[in-house]
């Protein structure tokens, strides 16, 4: 049967199709118009077709230079005093005196204190007055036997008489020799009741205030006196450096060492190794070391934490750079050197000793080379860079 055009059917029908054919012309322009041209294509792929040419990298440089490195061991030492003296009382009785201020530098002989002398100076005049009654004593039974001698030799008297006074004048020299000593002992307690310095250093904090009862017999003493002039530093290294450190203490024992602060940054003082240690200390890996400094200023004080680094060597007409350019890869150390055409090429070296931001190469790169010290984490072989630093970063030590 045959639709009529003007049914409602028809005309729905017509205006579909009237509509899917403006969707498909209004997608065509919108492909035409975003499809790249052949020029952008062109111009996008370069005129060879192909990658666009990479701008060079920017990068800082340190040159090279040629001159001698000390080569230092680094390792944690400990402040030591050369002598640590706890004053004590040597005899029991007041504080009647303290003549020290805490921190006070003294001398050895310098008084610091003083115990009440009365009961020793009673003592004293006790063994005085017990002397002189037997040396009466003494001279007395002399005198008799001077007497019974001659008596003797006039034979009027009995030879045994004369024996017997002669022993009693040896027991008297015996009791004046106890005596003696009982004098000497008195004033000896009398000395101990003042306090003298036995050495030479400074005064730490008053451990017994002026009236309190002192005795001998106290452990906790009276002060404590450091010596910090000289004063001396412990301080370890490991054990892989033992060859290396006794080889030199062999050649000479006048080995140099430095003093640093905790953080390694400001040095303190210089002073000379002065003993090393007859064993390694297996819990730790490491061998102990002392060094001794002047410390005439008194920069180092007793139990002070500080680093230390030795002089273990020089290294004569070495090639110096900057720390920054050793790069570190699975084949060993290596840098970036920036050629005359501003390119750069990789390098492998051999370092041969390292002085904080400075090292020592041995092989691969000589004097006057313009290594890469910024900038290297994204060069590769054969890339161009562009210098906008150079960095004075192994200045000349000499």
């Amino acid at each position: 049967m045959q639709i009529p055009e003007t049914t409602p059917f028809r005309k729905f029908g017509r205006g579909v199709f009237g509509l899917l054919l403006a969707a498909a012309v209004v997608g065509g322009y919108v492909y035409f118009k975003s499809k790249p041209s052949a020029s952008v294509k062109e111009s996008a792929s370069g005129r060879g077709g192909g990658r666009p040419e990479t701008p060079p990298a920017s990068v800082a440089v340190a040159t090279t230079r040629q001159g001698d490195m000390p080569v230092y061991l680094q390792g944690l030492g400990a402040v030591t005093a050369l002598r640590t003296v706890t004053v004590h009382s040597r005899v029991d009785g007041e504080l009647i005196k303290v003549l020290f201020t805490e921190g006070q530098p003294v001398q050895p002989g310098d008084l610091l204190a003083e115990i009440d002398p009365r009961p020793y100076l009673v003592q004293l005049k006790q063994a005085e007055g017990q002397l002189i009654r037997d040396q009466a004593l003494l001279e007395n039974a002399r005198l008799d036997l001077k007497r019974y001698q001659t008596l003797l030799e006039q034979d009027s008297i009995a030879q045994q008489q004369t024996v017997t006074q002669a022993a009693l004048v040896k027991q008297y020299e015996g009791t004046v020799e106890m005596d003696q000593a009982q004098v000497d002992n008195a004033k000896l307690q009398l000395t101990y009741a003042k306090i003298t310095s036995p050495i030479a250093g400074r005064v730490g904090l008053r451990l017994v205030d002026q009236g309190n009862i002192v005795h001998a017999a106290d452990t906790n003493g009276m002060l404590v006196i450091t010596q910090i002039e000289p004063i001396a530093v412990v301080f370890t290294l490991p054990e892989d450096s033992v060859p290396s450190v006794m080889r030199r203490w062999r050649q000479d024992q006048n080995i140099a060492v430095d003093a640093y602060d905790r953080a390694g940054k400001r040095k303190i003082t210089s002073g000379k190794v002065t003993a090393i240690d007859n064993q390694i200390d297996t819990t730790t890996g490491t061998l102990k070391l002392k060094a001794q400094f002047a410390n005439t200023d008194h920069s180092l004080f007793a139990n002070q934490f500080v680093n230390v680094k030795m002089h273990l060597d020089t290294l004569k007409n070495s090639v110096l750079a900057a720390n920054a350019a050793i790069q570190h890869g699975v084949n060993g150390d290596y840098v970036y050197v920036i050629k005359d055409d501003d390119s750069v090429t990789l390098k492998s070296v051999k370092v041969a000793g390292v002085d904080g931001d400075t090292v020592a190469i041995a092989e691969g790169v000589g004097p006057g080379e313009k290594l890469v010290v910024d900038g290297a984490d994204k060069l590769r072989e054969g890339d161009r860079v562009r210098v906008v630093k150079v960095d004075n970063i192994a200045p000349d030590k000499s």
